[in-house]
């Protein structure tokens, strides 16, 4: 898929307020320091489209964009640490869980996840949380170009051993880095093989 188009449709913090469109959405979601912003910019070849920002947190609403005219890429907060208060955590969480609930045009979750670290259990919840709430999801491991391939390699499969001690099979996963495109095209086909599945379902 080729990204044409990509533009900002609204923020804000109830699902209720979410656009109104029957339109396919994906959302991108994880910890608040695994690079989100870096890898939506990086998908729809937009240097700013998502806001960066050095302070992790950034994102503290829900956050449509419009991409290619027929579908929606939604940015939504990171979960975990955020340099916030504890109120605030809680009104994040409580719309995030509000969105995953109630938003039926979302059709998958891509959870990112640091692929430099061991696995979180911050993340393994999150991950449980959607599967007893059937919201469907994939992994997204993030700066890979971080490491060597030898140990990305090991990170990964260390990863998917401990997935499958909960999960009897490993949800579909792929490996980016903002840095250098790694893992665009395989995001981006994934989705349009979904939003071909639609059409033809519909």
């Amino acid at each position: 898929m080729k990204i044409k188009s990509a533009e900002f449709v609204v923020s804000n913090s109830k699902v209720e307020q979410c656009p109104n469109s029957a339109l396919p959405e994906y959302a991108f979601i994880g910890r608040s320091n695994v690079g989100k912003s870096s890898l939506i910019n990086m998908l729809t070849d937009r240097k700013s489209l998502a806001k960066t920002s050095a302070k992790p947190g950034k994102t503290q609403l829900i956050n449509h964009f419009l991409i290619n005219k027929n579908w929606h890429l939604v940015d939504l907060p990171g979960y975990g640490y955020a340099q916030v208060s504890k109120s605030t955590k809680k009104v994040f969480q409580k719309f995030i869980t509000a969105y995953f609930e109630k938003r039926t045009q979302m059709v998958c979750a891509f959870v990112l996840i640091d692929s430099r670290h061991a696995p979180q259990k911050i993340d393994m919840e999150f991950m449980q949380w959607l599967g007893e709430h059937n919201v469907p999801f994939c992994i997204i491991f993030t700066k890979a170009d971080k490491l060597k391939p030898k140990v990305l390699e090991k990170n990964i499969h260390n990863y998917q051993a401990e997935m499958l001690e909960i999960w009897t099979q490993m949800p579909e996963f792929f490996i980016t880095s903002a840095s250098t495109g790694t893992g665009k095209d395989e995001v981006l086909d994934y989705i349009e093989a979904i939003n071909q599945q639609l059409r033809e379902n519909a």
